[in-house]
């Protein structure tokens, strides 16, 4: 069930649109940003508020990959496995990450730090490879600068 900040919070998004499903990206990013992830249960109360179905609200939260229908570590890293990622060296900083970290994508560490992810792409190809951890943009990864970058997240 939906606390009544997010609750409130939905609502005000609402104001701003024409039509109640509009604000559904920003509902879900809502509830997230209060929960870390987004659950069945919060994709129903999601639904109710914007007059929407399940399916519906369903369908907009797995077609966005920054909106997590499992519970993430503390930090999570996106990392780009475009062509041009892979081209300029995605598969050594994913070995890296998998072997630093000891998971693999869509798993999260022991300790709840991190959780690492593919996204499709970046929009940073002339800049590749590239990641995101959290909000926080990077490219031209090197392992080095991989292993510098993972001591700034706790």
């Amino acid at each position: 069930m939906l606390t009544e900040e997010e609750k409130k919070e939905i609502l005000e998004e609402v104001k701003h649109y024409p039509y109640p499903s509009v604000a559904c990206i920003d509902a879900l990013k809502i509830v997230q940003n209060h929960r870390g992830w987004v659950s069945d249960e919060s994709v129903r109360d999601v639904a109710q508020i914007l007059m929407m179905s399940n399916e519906e609200v369903d369908g907009v939260a797995t077609f966005y990959s920054r909106i997590y229908r499992s519970p993430v570590g503390r930090n999570v890293i996106l990392l780009c496995d475009s062509v041009s990622c892979m081209i300029m060296g995605y598969g050594s900083i994913y070995e890296y990450l998998s072997k630093k970290l000891g998971i693999s994508f869509g798993e999260t560490t022991s300790d709840g730090r991190f959780t690492l992810l593919p996204i499709s792409c970046l929009g940073d190809c002339d800049h590749a490879p590239a990641m995101m951890i959290n909000d926080d943009h990077y490219n031209y990864l090197t392992v080095k600068k991989v292993d510098e970058l993972l001591g700034n997240y706790k």
